[in-house]
């Protein structure tokens, strides 16, 4: 026992420092909790935030939501130390607004139309008609506000000609029914009640941008999308033509401190809840690494490469991470472990036979056959010596494997004590 401890301590001690070592590279745990950035409540960004709260909950992972103002807001939140927000809903195109960071974005989730309703008494074919209107453009810190913006200024519309309101959400809606605003400004998914409940007003009419090539090369964070004839009711042939739409995506933004696993783990929810697609989108067009105005993280690009990471896949979220950050603790076992374990079995059989060869050398300076003219007083002091050496020997504890190398050394004992008394007879 004491043979194999003198060995496998140094060893032991070896793998745990390289253990050690490698434990300062390992990524430390995913919290257990993170914070999204969304819009008003009656917004998509809330309702999906909502599904993607549900999906995490059953994997032990709590999302916290938070209401603003919409995209731009978002994205200085994100930007501001303290406010603790991991990641963000934003529209396709905002990151243009002027803000610089190291945002990193994640996916793009979903075409959202830009809808410009108006009261039908109004003539208006493009946004060039809107001039001199009362327009709604979408609250300040709005994603709505961004784009209508862009698209008015690019069309010769400023504050100067025409009056921007900066009403948003049902304030906007509302203000438009009651003849407050002769057009406002919508970003939103089909299914928004303020959408539908607009398409079915007779006295009010949605914009359809002839012009959408235009702007689609022009601004390539817009896409065009088409609101097909009948599509929301085929019986009353709403609406009654084709209309070409233009159409930001909803991205996923987050801080580059976002821990990796958690990516992955809000990419699954995310595939879960816009995969399928919606009147916009095909089957399997979203989430996708496309339409994104920042860089795509490292973790996202491996993921719509590969899909979720192969443990992910088997195990429940805590235990495959768990295993996954583990693996990095696998490098001392190859590095170390194993070159120590295929010396260990050469390094046990030197120690074991250096009891046993080590007396050879004795043996050597006391067998007279290696010597000449010997006198009778240095032969004499040999034996004692060789007898000494056996006494020693006698006490050597070796494993039984080794028995006989021990039991060889005796007989080589018992040769050289023959060759002494035969030099000793001869003299």
């Amino acid at each position: 026992m004491k043979d194999y401890l003198s060995i496998i301590g140094p060893v032991t001690l070896l793998c745990i420092l390289g253990f050690f070592a490698a434990f300062q590279f390992v990524d430390p745990a995913p919290p257990n909790k993170f914070s999204i950035a969304t819009a008003r409540k009656d917004g998509a960004y809330y309702h999906f935030a909502l599904r993607y709260q549900e999906i995490l909950r059953r994997q032990g992972i709590e999302l916290e939501i938070l209401e603003t103002a919409g995209s731009i807001s978002n994205l200085k939140l994100l930007q501001t130390p303290g406010n603790k927000i991991d990641v963000a809903f934003v529209q396709g195109g905002t990151a243009q607004a002027g803000l610089e960071s190291e945002l990193q974005s994640i996916a793009s989730l979903y075409f959202e139309p830009l809808w410009v309703f108006y009261r039908t008494e109004h003539a208006i074919t493009s946004l060039r008609d809107v001039s001199g209107k009362r327009l709604a453009i979408g609250a300040p810190g709005s994603g709505t506000r961004a784009i209508a913006s862009q698209l008015l200024t690019a069309n010769g519309i400023d504050t100067s000609n025409t009056e921007l309101l900066p009403l948003g959400g049902r304030e906007a809606v509302e203000a438009l029914l009651q003849g407050q605003v002769d057009a406002t400004f919508i970003v939103g998914a089909l299914e928004s009640s303020a959408v539908g409940e607009l398409l079915s007003n007779p006295e009010i009419s949605l914009l359809s941008f002839e012009r959408a090539n235009a702007y689609t090369h022009t601004y390539r964070f817009l896409s065009s999308v088409s609101l097909p004839q009948g599509v929301i009711d085929l019986e009353h042939d709403l609406p009654e033509r084709d209309i070409t739409l233009l159409a930001p995506t909803a991205n996923l933004v987050i801080t580059p401190e976002l821990h990796p696993a958690l990516i992955d783990l809000l990419l699954q929810a995310a595939t879960q809840v816009h995969s399928h697609g919606r009147m916009f989108e095909t089957s399997g067009q979203f989430p996708s690494a496309l339409y994104l105005d920042y860089p795509v993280s490292e973790e996202a690009q491996r993921f719509f490469k590969s899909g979720p990471p192969f443990l992910q896949r088997f195990l429940p979220f805590w235990i495959a991470t768990f295993v996954d950050r583990m693996l990095v603790m696998l490098l001392p076992l190859i590095v170390i472990l194993i070159p120590l374990l295929r010396l260990m079995p050469p390094m046990y059989r030197w120690r074991i036979r250096s009891r046993i060869y080590r007396w050879y050398r004795d043996l050597l300076t006391l067998d007279p056959a290696a010597h000449q003219h010997l006198d009778r007083d240095a032969l004499h002091q040999s034996m004692d010596k060789l007898n000494s050496i056996e006494m020693e020997i006698t006490r050597i504890n070796v494993p039984l494997s080794y028995a006989d190398q021990l039991y060889q050394l005796r007989v080589h004992i018992e040769l050289v004590r023959d060759n002494l008394h035969k030099a000793l007879n001869d003299t």
